[in-house]
């Protein structure tokens, strides 16, 4: 790849996911009873924001909604945990980093993802035919971050653990740029990331989630958030409106696809082999979702990756759950 492309393509993904960058603001400044409340909402990639603008649900609220774009979901949790965002998308495996931490947080939607939307990718012309090859190699991961289970699951199927390889912990940008320059071997990440390497890079496919992940992704708020009536009531209907809007999508790929590619300055290629993967079904927070999560904390710990060890329940906060049938009415 040559240079002027490569710097490119940093610069796409860069703007587009600059941490903490704030985007625009959507909804009616004040609600109908004349008082102002303001939802601010951690974003990926542009994901909800873009969703919700394909769905026809972005406007029209009783509230205002500022975004803020982030490179992944641990530094959006910690802004969560900050008080600086009321509530914000994520993978399945921050929630278990931040609740390590002790971050105050609470998980109040549940999505499951396709599983082949998680990969571990390699460069094009790689030798590296099976995941026990990674043995000693250089592997670019987002620390905390659904890949870095993914990554450490892959692992543990070849009889492997971290200190078998050399973790290289970046965010997508960079993660992006040393996989294109050659200074790794693997890159483990997840779409639109995954589109945008094997279109542009010719990068190859080492393993995707099946059999790896259990394809969770998360909506998490902040505890004073929820707790705060005005708040709460504006939590609720964004919810619904993103659990609409993600039904709406698993029909209308197309549609969604070209306002991702709009919003975020994706090439429309990437963002149409994106959006098949990152349709996400809403499902209510039971106990199934609970105890899966559960293994991942656990396995984390087992690894000596995370301080200790998490009850994930506690951190689980269950009030919305009757919006997911709601949003197929």
């Amino acid at each position: 790849m040559n240079r002027k492309l490569l710097a490119a393509l940093i610069l796409v993904v860069s703007a587009a996911t600059a941490c903490a960058s704030t985007g625009s603001t959507s909804g009616d400044a004040k609600g109908s009873s004349g008082s102002s409340v303001t939802l601010r909402v951690g974003d990926q990639k542009a994901g909800s924001q873009a969703l919700l603008k394909a769905a026809g649900l972005l406007g029209g609220t009783s509230y205002a909604i500022t975004w803020s774009q982030f490179t992944s979901g641990p530094p959006l949790l910690e802004a969560v945990n900050a008080g600086a965002v009321d509530i914000g998308g994520v993978g399945n495996t921050p929630p278990v980093f931040a609740a390590a931490s002790g971050s105050k947080i609470k998980i109040v939607a549940a999505y499951r993802q396709n599983l082949a939307g998680a990969s571990i990718i390699v460069p094009e012309g790689s030798s590296i035919t099976s995941p026990v090859q990674l043995k000693g190699r250089k592997v670019a991961v987002a620390k905390g971050s659904s890949a870095h289970y993914h990554l450490l699951a892959v692992l543990k199927k070849e009889g492997l653990s971290f200190k078998d390889i050399q973790p290289q912990y970046l965010q997508p940008a960079d993660a992006l740029a040393a996989f294109s320059s050659g200074t790794v071997d693997a890159w483990a990440i997840w779409d639109p990331f995954t589109s945008q390497a094997r279109i542009q890079n010719k990068a190859k496919l080492l393993v995707d989630g099946t059999g790896y992940v259990n394809g969770l992704n998360f909506q998490v708020a902040a505890p004073s958030a929820v707790e705060d009536k005005g708040k709460d009531a504006a939590i609720r209907d964004f919810l619904t409106r993103l659990a609409r809007a993600r039904n709406w999508a698993a029909t209308h790929q197309a549609e969604w696809a070209k306002v991702w590619a709009q919003e975020t300055g994706l090439p429309v290629e990437v963002a149409d082999a994106a959006v098949a993967n990152a349709v996400a079904t809403p499902i209510v927070i039971d106990d199934s979702v609970t105890s899966s999560e559960q293994q991942i904390a656990d396995a984390f710990t087992s690894e000596g990756l995370i301080p200790g060890s998490v009850k994930f329940s506690g951190f689980v906060d269950n009030r919305y759950n009757d919006i997911v049938a709601k949003a197929q009415q």
